[in-house]
């Protein structure tokens, strides 16, 4: 099917060329309602501005977004993102570019915002995180030619820019340190099962396990949140034979881990050895500190920022940065097994 065109949403609204450039760029010349019912036709049709047409015809908003399909309130208690938020805004404040940010409760939400902000050239680009398994947002944006950049993962097979780090790399370097020390029952409670990043761990737990001889290592999967984590871990401890050490896909969950293991009279790192997949100040205030893989996650946010903005000066390059892999900072809950 061809592309819809200007002079399609003219004809279609029985109006001219001029008057549906004036609506759809925001300009004035045409009445409150004529502006609307074009707007209305164009989002019918499936318009969009031609990648040339818009360089020509518009200048940069200097305002980059990024939309979260998560739980508001599984946000609010993680570090994590107000690390890496943070980070992404430095960078783009260095620019003096502003940062538009949108909580959604799910991919198709998401994909609608941005299908909004490209036809009302709102921002010159976003951000993506938690990318999924086949994950349509990746050709739904090379489709508006809006550039974008990937947290945390190839930009499905290069297709868009990225900033990433070796999740498996990351997980195996947990395993092998906790089959070290003799832990051969380890339990991982994992994050969003439709997430790229929670597959790479899950694999690298799975892989591992005949390897490093372990004869229990169940990865359960969870939402991020607290609640279930907490949950995961009373069933793990509930069990006849428990496992002797739990690694976390979340700091969050780490913490709630070690409040059940607490409840339930089972000693870290006596009884259990609990290992965090993210390190914050919520890990090192715990008694006993957890262990926990460290990296810088403002800087991992600045990187994005800038791949972003380089993305966005030149379109036809795609970027793929690796950034260094977090290191496993060994703290109190880690011991050999009783």
């Amino acid at each position: 099917m061809a592309r819809p065109t200007i002079a399609d949403i003219a004809t279609r609204a029985g109006v001219s060329k001029g008057a549906v450039s004036f609506a759809l760029n925001g300009r004035p010349g045409v009445s409150d309602a004529t502006r609307e019912r074009i707007l209305k036709i164009a989002e019918q049709m499936s318009w969009r501005p031609h990648s040339a047409a818009r360089a020509l015809g518009a200048s940069r908003v200097d305002s980059v977004g990024m939309v979260i399909a998560r739980p508001a309130r599984t946000l609010g208690v993680e570090p994590f993102f107000a690390h890496l938020l943070s980070g992404v805004q430095s960078g783009l404040s260095a620019e003096s570019i502003s940062l538009q940010l949108l909580i959604v409760e799910d991919t198709a939400a998401e994909i609608e915002v941005y299908r909004r902000w490209a036809s009302e050239h709102r921002v010159d680009g976003v951000i993506l995180v938690d990318l999924t398994v086949k994950d349509p947002r990746v050709d739904e944006l090379k489709a508006l030619e809006l550039p974008a950049v990937v947290i945390g993962g190839r930009g499905g097979k290069g297709a868009l820019a990225s900033v990433w780090a070796d999740d498996r790399d990351a997980m195996l370097s947990i395993v092998e340190y906790l089959a070290a020390l003799g832990h051969r029952r380890i339990a991982h409670v994992a994050g969003t099962p439709n997430f790229q990043h929670t597959q790479r761990r899950i694999r690298a737990v799975r892989d591992a396990a005949p390897r490093l001889g372990l004869v229990d290592s169940p990865s359960l999967t969870t939402d991020f949140s607290d609640a279930e984590g907490a949950a995961i871990t009373r069933k793990l401890l509930s069990q006849s034979v428990r496992p002797t050490a739990i690694v976390y896909d979340s700091d969050v969950m780490a913490v709630a881990g070690l409040g059940v293991a607490m409840e339930m009279g089972v000693s870290v790192p006596g009884d259990l050895s609990i290992v965090a997949f993210d390190d914050s100040i919520l890990t090192q205030l715990m008694h006993p500190a957890l262990t926990a893989l460290s990296r810088d996650t403002f800087d991992f946010g600045r990187q994005a920022a800038e791949v972003l903005l380089e993305t966005i000066a030149d379109p036809t390059t795609v970027i793929n940065r690796r950034t260094a892999d977090p290191v496993l900072t060994v703290r109190e809950s880690t011991a050999p097994p009783a």
